[in-house]
């Protein structure tokens, strides 16, 4: 098979699942944000389908829908620039998520492990859209041909997925239509810890607040959080190796060298050697500067949802654009008529 000349292009999105944090701005907004200024077309999803695979209150799932578009907006993400949508606008996704279905091999999808973490011991009575919603995953991606995807290390998994259908579509119809996408996977703190236990992922699930920095909370909050943080008695060590045993010491190095935009190895000839009394004012102060801002502008975004709705539907006729010339030709391949 010839390689096919394709248009670079990133697609990323997060369920609108409620309660943005920390963890959603640095494992995933601001890289968006730097991708968006990088010359590649961007596309950036609200993936509201993924979101029902548990049980959603409609109400709630409609404000967080709109709040994740306010926290993209906010963190620097511009609907001229990038593409921005929810992803049930755009009939593609799921179109194709059924292409995918037949692709993908039980076998495949049985190896999942986020599907075994979310499901427990209760997997019988899991939805069947939980177990199959990395074919959709999938889709999302491949219908707009995406060459390049951040994310995080929970979904690198997945991805993987992604270029196996992507691979075995190719082989079963004798083509190279679909790409096989790379992950990006960078920065300091691809993967935020909680504030109370840094072997834990910050999650807005926690049953503590002081667990986590919502993309919500004010200058107060966000500083008190800081100060409360789980911390060790010993001093900062001047080497990186110094915090392979201290996960609360490393995951606070970790935030500030993300929010400052310095390597770990920057933050820690800096400040190696000094106490958390004198590092988590630093921490509380840099991450005001840098938070404060985006939640000030999400509560303003969030006067105007009408606002919010135009931007998500003219982003989903931009993305239909992609996405529908693609599907079709997928169709076309695989024997539909009228295609």
């Amino acid at each position: 098979m010839s390689q096919v000349v394709r248009t670079p292009r990133v697609f990323s999105g997060i369920q609108p699942s409620g309660g943005l944090t920390l963890g959603n701005y640095l494992g995933a907004m601001k890289r968006f944000v730097d991708m968006q200024d990088e010359g590649i077309e961007t596309i950036y999803c609200m993936v509201d389908l993924h979101a029902i695979t548990v049980w959603q209150d409609p109400d709630k799932l409609r404000h967080a829908t709109r709040e994740l578009c306010a926290g993209y907006i906010a963190s620097g993400l511009d609907p001229e620039k990038s593409i921005l949508f929810n992803q049930s606008q755009v009939a593609e996704h799921t179109q194709m998520a059924w292409i995918f279905n037949c692709v993908a091999r039980m076998g495949w999808m049985q190896r999942m492990t986020q599907f075994k973490d979310k499901a427990g011991k209760n997997a019988q009575n899991a939805s069947l859209g939980l177990f199959g919603y990395p074919a959709l995953m999938a889709a999302d991606i491949l219908v707009y041909h995406t060459t390049r995807v951040p994310v995080g290390e929970d979904q690198k998994q997945h991805l993987e997925l992604t270029r196996d259908i992507a691979a075995k579509f190719n082989h079963d119809y004798g083509v190279d239509f679909f790409p096989i996408t790379e992950p990006v996977i960078e920065g300091a703190a691809t993967r935020v810890m909680s504030l109370r236990d840094g072997s834990k992922k910050m999650s807005k699930s926690d049953p503590s607040d002081m667990s986590r920095i919502n993309l919500t909370d004010d200058a107060d909050t966000i500083a008190k959080k800081i100060r409360k943080a789980k911390t060790d008695p010993e001093p900062l060590p001047s080497e990186v190796e110094g915090l392979a045993e201290r996960p609360e010491a490393r995951n606070l190095i970790n935030i500030y060298a993300a929010l400052n935009e310095q390597s770990v190895e920057q933050v820690m000839a800096d400040v190696g050697g000094r106490a958390f009394s004198e590092f988590k004012p630093m921490l509380a102060e840099l991450a005001v500067a840098k938070m404060s801002p985006i939640s000030g502008e999400m509560a303003r975004l969030m006067q105007d949802t009408a606002e919010i709705d135009r931007i998500l539907t003219s982003g989903a006729a931009r993305a239909r654009t992609i996405a529908a010339p693609i599907l079709k030709q997928t169709y076309e391949i695989v024997g539909m008529v009228g295609a």
